[in-house]
């Protein structure tokens, strides 16, 4: 059995543009970002850290950079953690239909039509297989080993019900998950399979100040219209 913490990567500009990033959009952290993987890192400066992977987009990259300075290891990017392929959609300009359409992919596979793809993206049982495989990758043959994953908001989400059996999904999908939330997962490996008991999920207790500050993760009643209204007075 390990301990891992999925850690979700610090603020960034596509958090307050709700522009679409699985490759070509590929912001650093902001100066809020930053605070918070600040915070993060001097929470796990109390804890048990062996090993520290990150996604390979900047946003994960420089937060686990930050906590892997301050905890004193070296970190691991992992194609694997990389967010959700949403293909056609990346890049697209923000605005109400893009989302809805990317809202109808993840509707389906939660209605259970995983097999429904993103155009030119991924489909669910591919997310989850590279999600399995990259803990798979890092845990197996260990014991005992507490490893930070930073990755993901949709990746995590998405994904957990397949991690953990027993999760309660409906509850996870009404929770919001901050930047630099922390889930906790026991995982438990078995000859190449493995299985996960969900401890604690999306903890945001250990920010503080402007760096506790909540940026939903996918756009609000009105929000969509507010930055096209900014992006047009831009012009």
């Amino acid at each position: 059995m390990n301990r891992i913490y999925l850690i979700r990567h610090g603020e960034n500009r596509a958090n307050l543009t709700k522009e679409l990033s699985h490759r070509k959009i590929d912001y650093p952290l902001n100066d809020k970002g930053r605070l918070q993987a600040q915070q993060t890192a001097a929470y796990f400066q109390n804890q048990q850290v062996d090993e520290i992977y990150a996604s390979p987009l900047c946003r994960a990259v420089q937060t686990a950079q930050i906590i892997a300075q301050a905890v004193g290891l070296r970190y691991t990017v992992m194609e694997n953690f990389r967010e959700i392929n949403v293909g056609d959609l990346e890049g697209q300009p923000v605005s109400a239909e893009l989302w809805a359409r990317h809202n109808q992919v993840l509707e389906g596979w939660l209605d259970g039509h995983p097999g429904t793809r993103f155009p030119g993206g991924e489909n669910y049982f591919e997310l989850r297989d590279r999600m399995l495989r990259g803990l798979l990758w890092a845990v197996q043959g260990k014991s005992g080993r507490s490893l930070l994953i930073v990755a993901h908001g949709g990746i995590f989400t998405l994904t957990i019900k397949d991690l953990c059996p027993h999760v309660n999904l409906q509850a996870i999908l009404h929770q919001e998950s901050a930047n630099c939330s922390i889930s906790e997962i026991l995982l438990h490996e078995n000859r190449g399979k493995i299985s996960g008991e969900l401890i604690s999920w999306s903890s945001s207790s250990h920010l503080q100040g402007k760096a506790a500050e909540l940026v939903s993760g996918v756009p609000q009643p009105g929000e969509l219209e507010e930055l096209t209204t900014e992006d047009e007075s831009l012009r």
